[in-house]
Protein backbone atom coordinates (compact mmCIF):
# COMPACT_ATOMS: atom_id res chain seq x y z
CA UNK A 1 0.00 0.00 0.00
CA UNK A 2 1.65 2.98 -1.00
CA UNK A 3 0.58 7.34 0.07
CA UNK A 4 0.97 9.98 -2.33
CA UNK A 5 0.54 13.20 -1.91
CA UNK A 6 2.27 16.59 -3.00
CA UNK A 7 4.24 19.72 -1.80
CA UNK A 8 4.26 23.13 -3.08
CA UNK A 9 3.76 25.78 -4.13
CA UNK A 10 7.63 26.27 -3.01
CA UNK A 11 9.15 29.59 -2.78
CA UNK A 12 11.29 30.54 -4.20
CA UNK A 13 11.33 28.00 -6.59
CA UNK A 14 14.37 25.90 -8.44
CA UNK A 15 16.54 27.33 -10.92
CA UNK A 16 15.28 24.86 -13.70
CA UNK A 17 11.30 26.14 -12.34
CA UNK A 18 10.14 23.10 -10.06
CA UNK A 19 7.90 24.02 -7.24
CA UNK A 20 6.25 21.58 -6.60
CA UNK A 21 7.07 17.61 -5.29
CA UNK A 22 5.20 14.42 -5.74
CA UNK A 23 5.52 12.25 -2.80
CA UNK A 24 5.06 8.32 -2.38
CA UNK A 25 5.82 6.38 0.80
CA UNK A 26 5.33 2.35 0.98
CA UNK A 27 3.14 2.08 4.00
CA UNK A 28 5.07 -1.34 5.22
CA UNK A 29 8.60 -0.44 4.47
CA UNK A 30 8.40 3.65 4.68
CA UNK A 31 10.81 3.88 1.25
CA UNK A 32 10.44 7.08 0.51
CA UNK A 33 10.04 8.20 -3.74
CA UNK A 34 10.00 12.04 -4.42
CA UNK A 35 9.85 13.35 -7.51
CA UNK A 36 10.15 17.52 -8.43
CA UNK A 37 7.94 19.31 -11.17
CA UNK A 38 7.00 22.49 -12.32
CA UNK A 39 3.57 21.62 -12.35
CA UNK A 40 1.46 18.46 -11.50
CA UNK A 41 -1.03 17.67 -13.82
CA UNK A 42 -3.66 14.96 -14.21
CA UNK A 43 -0.92 13.18 -16.44
CA UNK A 44 2.14 13.94 -14.66
CA UNK A 45 0.48 12.25 -11.48
CA UNK A 46 -0.32 9.02 -13.68
CA UNK A 47 3.49 9.11 -14.80
CA UNK A 48 4.90 9.53 -12.04
CA UNK A 49 2.39 6.64 -10.55
CA UNK A 50 3.89 4.05 -13.47
CA UNK A 51 7.23 4.93 -13.76
CA UNK A 52 8.41 5.81 -10.24
CA UNK A 53 5.99 3.06 -8.37
CA UNK A 54 4.80 0.83 -10.60
CA UNK A 55 7.97 0.08 -12.60
CA UNK A 56 10.24 0.00 -10.02
CA UNK A 57 8.33 -1.83 -7.24
CA UNK A 58 5.07 -3.62 -8.81
CA UNK A 59 1.57 -3.03 -8.65
CA UNK A 60 0.53 -2.05 -5.11
CA UNK A 61 -2.82 -3.56 -3.95
CA UNK A 62 -3.89 0.05 -2.59
CA UNK A 63 -3.23 4.07 -3.34
CA UNK A 64 -4.13 6.64 -1.07
CA UNK A 65 -4.44 10.28 -1.74
CA UNK A 66 -6.05 13.38 -0.64
CA UNK A 67 -8.85 14.98 -2.80
CA UNK A 68 -7.07 16.96 -5.23
CA UNK A 69 -8.17 16.96 -8.62
CA UNK A 70 -4.79 16.43 -9.71
CA UNK A 71 -5.03 13.12 -8.17
CA UNK A 72 -8.51 11.98 -8.53
CA UNK A 73 -9.62 12.12 -12.50
CA UNK A 74 -10.57 9.65 -14.78
CA UNK A 75 -7.14 9.26 -15.60
CA UNK A 76 -5.96 8.18 -12.24
CA UNK A 77 -9.24 5.90 -12.32
CA UNK A 78 -8.62 4.28 -15.60
CA UNK A 79 -5.19 3.44 -14.53
CA UNK A 80 -6.06 1.89 -11.03
CA UNK A 81 -8.66 0.27 -13.34
CA UNK A 82 -6.02 -1.35 -16.03
CA UNK A 83 -3.93 -2.51 -13.16
CA UNK A 84 -6.40 -3.55 -10.22
CA UNK A 85 -5.41 -1.12 -7.95
CA UNK A 86 -7.86 0.17 -5.09
CA UNK A 87 -7.79 3.92 -5.16
CA UNK A 88 -8.48 5.17 -1.71
CA UNK A 89 -9.39 9.03 -0.48
CA UNK A 90 -8.59 10.29 2.78
CA UNK A 91 -10.52 12.43 4.21
CA UNK A 92 -10.34 16.11 4.07
CA UNK A 93 -8.92 18.35 5.99
CA UNK A 94 -8.20 15.18 8.06
CA UNK A 95 -4.13 14.88 7.75
CA UNK A 96 -3.96 11.68 9.65
CA UNK A 97 -6.31 9.35 7.40
CA UNK A 98 -2.56 9.46 5.22
CA UNK A 99 -0.65 9.97 7.93
CA UNK A 100 2.77 8.29 6.65
CA UNK A 101 3.16 10.21 3.68
CA UNK A 102 2.55 13.34 5.13
CA UNK A 103 5.52 12.79 7.79
CA UNK A 104 7.38 11.97 5.05
CA UNK A 105 6.26 15.66 3.64
CA UNK A 106 7.44 16.97 6.81
CA UNK A 107 10.82 15.39 6.83
CA UNK A 108 11.23 16.56 3.25
CA UNK A 109 10.40 20.10 4.15
CA UNK A 110 13.15 20.06 6.76
CA UNK A 111 15.72 19.09 4.62
CA UNK A 112 14.75 21.83 1.87
CA UNK A 113 15.08 24.36 4.88
CA UNK A 114 18.81 23.74 5.32
CA UNK A 115 19.63 22.73 1.86
CA UNK A 116 19.75 25.41 -1.45
CA UNK A 117 16.70 25.99 -2.81
CA UNK A 118 18.24 26.15 -6.54
CA UNK A 119 19.27 22.55 -6.46
CA UNK A 120 18.11 21.24 -9.72
CA UNK A 121 16.39 18.18 -8.56
CA UNK A 122 15.45 16.86 -4.83
CA UNK A 123 18.00 13.95 -4.04
CA UNK A 124 15.30 11.34 -3.24
CA UNK A 125 17.82 8.44 -2.69
CA UNK A 126 19.37 9.86 0.35
CA UNK A 127 16.17 8.99 2.28
CA UNK A 128 16.80 5.23 2.05
CA UNK A 129 20.01 5.08 3.75
CA UNK A 130 19.27 6.41 7.17
CA UNK A 131 19.18 5.22 10.42
CA UNK A 132 16.58 2.79 11.35
CA UNK A 133 12.33 4.12 12.14
CA UNK A 134 10.74 3.57 14.74
CA UNK A 135 7.98 1.36 13.25
CA UNK A 136 10.29 -1.32 11.61
CA UNK A 137 13.74 -2.00 13.18
CA UNK A 138 15.37 -2.30 9.47
CA UNK A 139 16.55 0.70 7.09
CA UNK A 140 13.96 1.43 4.53
CA UNK A 141 16.33 0.09 1.67
CA UNK A 142 16.71 -3.82 3.21
CA UNK A 143 12.94 -4.78 3.06
CA UNK A 144 12.67 -2.48 -0.14
CA UNK A 145 15.66 -3.32 -2.20
CA UNK A 146 16.30 -6.66 -0.42
CA UNK A 147 19.68 -5.21 0.62
CA UNK A 148 21.28 -2.91 3.15
CA UNK A 149 22.98 0.53 1.25
CA UNK A 150 26.40 1.24 0.92
CA UNK A 151 27.05 5.14 1.88
CA UNK A 152 29.20 7.29 -0.17
CA UNK A 153 31.61 7.42 2.45
CA UNK A 154 32.37 3.86 2.74
CA UNK A 155 34.11 3.83 -1.08
CA UNK A 156 36.15 6.44 0.06
CA UNK A 157 36.96 5.50 3.34
CA UNK A 158 36.45 1.58 3.11
CA UNK A 159 34.54 -0.29 5.48
CA UNK A 160 34.72 -3.58 7.48
CA UNK A 161 31.87 -5.14 5.33
CA UNK A 162 32.81 -3.34 1.81
CA UNK A 163 36.38 -4.95 3.00
CA UNK A 164 34.79 -8.14 3.04
CA UNK A 165 32.53 -8.19 0.53
CA UNK A 166 36.12 -7.00 -1.94
CA UNK A 167 37.30 -10.50 -0.84
CA UNK A 168 34.97 -13.08 -1.62
CA UNK A 169 34.86 -15.19 -5.02
CA UNK A 170 32.09 -14.66 -7.16
CA UNK A 171 30.23 -18.00 -6.24
CA UNK A 172 30.83 -16.66 -2.11
CA UNK A 173 29.35 -13.37 -3.30
CA UNK A 174 26.40 -15.22 -5.00
CA UNK A 175 25.97 -17.48 -1.87
CA UNK A 176 25.68 -14.52 0.50
CA UNK A 177 23.08 -13.22 -1.88
CA UNK A 178 20.69 -16.00 -1.74
CA UNK A 179 21.35 -16.56 1.53
CA UNK A 180 19.72 -13.01 1.96
CA UNK A 181 17.06 -13.24 -0.19
CA UNK A 182 16.02 -16.32 1.76
CA UNK A 183 15.93 -14.66 4.91
CA UNK A 184 14.05 -11.59 3.82
CA UNK A 185 10.48 -13.17 4.44
CA UNK A 186 11.30 -13.37 8.04
CA UNK A 187 12.97 -10.06 8.24
CA UNK A 188 9.18 -9.03 6.76
CA UNK A 189 7.49 -10.62 8.86
CA UNK A 190 9.78 -9.00 12.04
CA UNK A 191 9.36 -5.84 10.77
CA UNK A 192 5.46 -6.52 10.45
CA UNK A 193 5.09 -7.69 13.95
CA UNK A 194 7.40 -5.03 15.35
CA UNK A 195 5.49 -2.42 13.24
CA UNK A 196 1.72 -3.44 14.80
CA UNK A 197 3.34 -3.40 18.32
CA UNK A 198 5.11 0.20 18.02
CA UNK A 199 1.01 1.24 16.61
CA UNK A 200 -0.33 -0.42 19.34
CA UNK A 201 1.43 1.05 22.40
CA UNK A 202 1.34 4.88 20.25
CA UNK A 203 -2.46 4.04 19.87
CA UNK A 204 -2.94 3.59 23.81
CA UNK A 205 -0.82 6.30 24.53
CA UNK A 206 -2.68 8.28 22.35
CA UNK A 207 -5.85 6.95 23.53
CA UNK A 208 -5.47 7.97 27.55
CA UNK A 209 -5.66 11.40 26.28
CA UNK A 210 -8.81 11.52 24.21
CA UNK A 211 -12.40 11.75 24.92
CA UNK A 212 -14.37 9.94 23.19
CA UNK A 213 -17.20 11.11 21.14
CA UNK A 214 -19.92 9.04 19.17
CA UNK A 215 -22.42 9.29 17.29
CA UNK A 216 -25.17 7.51 16.03
CA UNK A 217 -27.04 7.17 13.00
CA UNK A 218 -30.06 9.62 12.38
CA UNK A 219 -28.09 11.94 14.87
CA UNK A 220 -28.52 15.61 14.24
CA UNK A 221 -25.32 17.36 14.04
CA UNK A 222 -23.53 20.74 12.99
CA UNK A 223 -20.58 21.16 10.60
CA UNK A 224 -18.02 22.72 11.04
CA UNK A 225 -17.25 25.25 8.27
CA UNK A 226 -14.05 24.18 6.51
CA UNK A 227 -11.68 26.81 5.98
CA UNK A 228 -11.79 27.10 1.98
CA UNK A 229 -15.23 27.88 2.32
CA UNK A 230 -15.22 31.38 0.81
CA UNK A 231 -18.58 33.78 2.64
CA UNK A 232 -18.23 37.42 1.53
CA UNK A 233 -19.02 37.97 5.59
CA UNK A 234 -15.31 36.48 5.96
CA UNK A 235 -14.66 36.92 9.89
CA UNK A 236 -18.59 37.36 10.80
CA UNK A 237 -19.36 34.55 8.98
CA UNK A 238 -20.69 31.40 11.35
CA UNK A 239 -18.17 28.75 12.19
CA UNK A 240 -20.40 26.01 11.67
CA UNK A 241 -23.46 25.10 9.42
CA UNK A 242 -26.26 22.59 8.89
CA UNK A 243 -27.96 20.90 11.01
CA UNK A 244 -27.05 17.71 9.08
CA UNK A 245 -28.32 13.85 9.83
CA UNK A 246 -26.22 11.10 10.38
CA UNK A 247 -26.78 8.46 7.43
CA UNK A 248 -23.93 6.37 8.79
CA UNK A 249 -21.08 6.40 11.38
CA UNK A 250 -18.26 4.16 10.47
CA UNK A 251 -15.95 2.60 13.37
CA UNK A 252 -12.50 4.48 12.77
CA UNK A 253 -14.44 7.89 13.33
CA UNK A 254 -16.05 8.87 9.23
CA UNK A 255 -19.43 9.85 9.06
CA UNK A 256 -21.74 10.41 6.48
CA UNK A 257 -23.81 12.99 6.23
CA UNK A 258 -26.89 14.32 4.52
CA UNK A 259 -28.69 17.72 4.28
CA UNK A 260 -32.50 18.56 5.22
CA UNK A 261 -33.60 17.83 1.54
CA UNK A 262 -31.93 14.44 2.13
CA UNK A 263 -28.73 14.72 -0.37
CA UNK A 264 -25.66 13.68 0.43
CA UNK A 265 -22.67 15.12 0.96
CA UNK A 266 -20.02 14.43 -1.31
CA UNK A 267 -17.49 13.50 1.05
CA UNK A 268 -17.63 11.85 4.66
CA UNK A 269 -16.43 14.01 7.26
CA UNK A 270 -14.74 12.88 10.67
CA UNK A 271 -15.99 13.44 14.23
CA UNK A 272 -13.47 16.08 15.01
CA UNK A 273 -15.46 18.72 12.48
CA UNK A 274 -18.90 18.04 13.80
CA UNK A 275 -21.36 18.98 16.87
CA UNK A 276 -24.17 17.72 18.50
CA UNK A 277 -27.13 19.30 17.48
CA UNK A 278 -29.72 20.10 20.06
CA UNK A 279 -33.00 21.73 17.78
Amino acid sequence: MWGIDMIGPIEPKASNGHKFILVAIDYFTKWVEAASYSVVTRSIVVKFLKRDIICHYGIPAHVITDNDTNLNNKMMTELCEQFQIRHHNSTPYRPQMNGAVEAANKNIKKIIRKMAIGMKCYPTHYMGIGPPCELTPERPLLPSLRTEAVLPIEIEIPSLRVLAEAELEDVEWIQQRHDQLNLIEEKHLTALCHGQLYQRRIKNAFDKKVKPRTFMTRDMVLKKVLPNARDSREKWAPNYEGPYVVKHAFSGGALLLTDAEGHDLKYPVNTNSVKMFFP
